[in-house]
């Protein structure tokens, strides 16, 4: 299966989506934030990278277009959350829409479902490569 790296400030959720993406043979690490995701998706091989698009210390849509930059054809999944009436600048819509312009960035609002991450992840695996 594949190697994934997830990014995320929450600790619950990032260890949920650990347990989710291992009970499908998924080979997961996870780390707490955009710098420590940043240091180590350089120093090992991610095949889809899952990223909070709002953190603390570097910012989720920072951090995506750093690994973009590195890794022009490697899928990721942005995610956020917040309130589902809320909308407008800032806002958990506003923040994925950015991430959807990230060349290629999927995105997923929190709350989500395992049945829903899964899709998307089984999806972006499959997807050919950007460029290729």
């Amino acid at each position: 299966m594949a190697r994934i790296l997830v990014i995320d400030d929450d600790l619950l959720l990032r260890g949920t989506v650990e347990l989710i993406l291992r009970s499908e043979g998924h080979d997961v690490a996870s780390v707490g934030d955009g710098r420590e995701g940043l240091r180590r998706f350089r120093a090992d091989r991610f095949d889809l990278v899952a990223c909070d698009a709002l953190m603390p210390n570097r910012d989720g849509l920072e951090t995506i277009k750093e690994i973009r930059d590195l890794a022009a054809a490697l899928p990721i999944i942005a995610f956020t959350g917040g309130p589902a009436h809320a909308d407008g600048p800032g806002s958990a819509t506003d923040v994925l829409h950015l991430a959807r312009q990230l060349r290629d960035t999927e995105t997923l609002a929190k709350p989500f479902r395992s049945r829903e991450l899964l899709a998307l992840v089984r999806r972006c695996l499959a997807a050919p490569a950007v460029g290729a």
